[in-house]
């Protein structure tokens, strides 16, 4: 991927040709769409490219997938966010940063959710996170922490909202988490939320984000 922008312009094509290539080829709702390989083919893209959009599409209901059967299509009609998000980012100038602002505001608002109530914020998953901080053989991505944060608010649309705008605004979520400053910001974030520190914890938080995001930015 060169940068942020056309890595979500790409991904925003591919979405695009999949919902042609399935009017073209007449599949309607509950039929198997063609495999990966075939797919990938067909639009002239990487596996890798197809199989990432269809897990967006799959986390917004736009298709299902059944283990040893294949990929299904899901009724369009109930599932517009992929349309109406990807039309926002073609047309508006500033619709990567938009985008990053939106993302964020889902990440502080669970963030919040789990530090501000008491039985949220003693689940194990936290402890078991600053764990894996710190195996050295441990990959723990930054997804992680936000995913899991989110599921503990057991708040779907979030999630699924969130993992849609992860894919558009191109950061780097996909990174394990090995620097020392970093594993060091990271910890304190769990720590606050276990503590109910909703104040510190947003502020670790944003100190982590504009690592991240700085990444992106450098990467345009």
């Amino acid at each position: 991927m060169q940068n942020s922008q056309s890595s979500s312009k790409r991904f925003l094509d591919i979405i695009g040709e999949l919902q042609s290539l399935i009017k073209e080829q007449g599949i309607q709702y509950g039929d198997k769409l063609p495999s990966e390989r075939h797919l990938a083919e067909q639009l002239q893209v990487s596996r890798t490219a197809v199989r990432e959009a269809l897990r967006s599409m799959e986390l917004l209901g736009l298709i299902e997938t059944r283990r040893g059967e294949g990929t299904f299509l899901s009724d369009f009609k109930k599932h517009q966010l992929v349309e109406v998000l990807s039309t926002f980012i073609m047309q508006q100038a500033r619709s990567v940063q938009d985008v990053v602002e939106t993302r964020m505001i889902h990440e502080r608002a669970a963030i919040t959710t789990v530090t501000e109530n008491e039985e949220l914020r003693a689940l194990p998953v936290w402890k078991g996170m600053q764990v894996k901080l710190n195996e050295e053989e441990a990959v723990f991505l930054r997804e992680d922490v936000i995913r899991e944060t989110i599921i503990a608010t057991e708040n779907r649309l979030s999630l699924k909202i969130w993992f849609l705008l992860k894919q558009y605004s191109g950061v780097s979520f996909d990174v394990a988490i090995i620097a020392p400053e970093e594993i060091e910001v990271v910890g304190a974030l769990l720590e606050e939320m276990m503590a109910g520190n909703t104040q510190q914890a947003i502020a670790y938080y944003a100190q982590w984000m504009n690592r991240v995001e700085g990444e992106r930015r450098e990467m345009e």
